[in-house]
């Protein structure tokens, strides 16, 4: 049985969501009462998101590369981040990276591809959306990538790092990302990407958003468990 190592804590809400999703999917599709093999490596949040905000992205690459050696001690025989924002430097740790790491970037882009998407909108945190990451990944499949309008940016990017990160979803942020999303689709989005991993927690039961929803998070781990069950 292969072995998963999860850097994760970032933050620790969608951390617990990407472990009940991975053992729930991989009883579904492994059908024999078993359970996966996962090794969590719980990081410092405020010390990633200080490095980020400080655009320190070499010393966000080496301290990344140390958390995932841990983990490939530990016994992990890949890896994935539990995070879209660490992925700013996704292609310079992958490179350095004792084990092979999922890219949520990437399976995104895929699950893009194969419904048919051309135009997505992209909500995350600043980080995400001011960055190349995703652009560059989904531009390889013909897909662009468009960030919500200026002000709608500033009220995600606040939200997300006073509510979201700490774990609060209020009904009130759920129906403005809502309004949000329908001003995408207004502009041409075919589908958005929740390039956030709090962004499910808060949108999945969401009513109101009438374009296709990319939950990044249940792509990423079903991924991972097609990779766990993998001979």
């Amino acid at each position: 049985m292969k072995t998963l190592g999860i850097i994760g804590g970032i933050a620790p809400g969608s951390t617990e969501d990407y472990y009940r999703l991975l053992i729930a999917s991989y009883q579904e599709q492994a059908k024999d009462g078993s359970y996966p093999s996962i090794l969590i490596n719980s990081i410092d949040l405020k010390r990633m998101l200080d490095m980020v905000i400080g655009n320190r992205l070499t010393e966000l690459t080496e301290y990344l590369l140390q958390e995932v050696g841990r983990l490939a001690r530990a016994g992990a025989d890949f890896g994935l981040m539990a995070s879209n924002t660490p992925h700013i430097v996704f292609e310079e740790l992958s490179h350095e990276s004792p084990i092979p790491l999922l890219s949520i970037v990437e399976t995104a882009s895929e699950a893009a591809h194969r419904s048919g998407l051309r135009k997505v909108g992209l909500l995350g945190t600043r980080f995400t959306m001011e960055g190349h990451f995703y652009p560059e990944v989904f531009a390889r499949r013909g897909i662009s990538v468009h960030s919500p309008r200026p002000g709608d940016q500033e009220y995600i990017h606040d939200r997300y790092m006073r509510e979201l990160i700490p774990g609060e979803f209020r009904p009130e942020t759920r129906e403005a990302f809502v309004a949000i999303i329908q001003r995408l689709g207004q502009d041409g989005a075919e589908g958005v990407v929740l390039a956030g991993t709090e962004l499910p927690l808060l949108l999945r039961d969401a009513i109101g958003c009438e374009i296709p929803l990319l939950d990044t998070t249940r792509i990423h781990v079903n991924r991972a468990v097609t990779e766990l069950l993998s001979k």
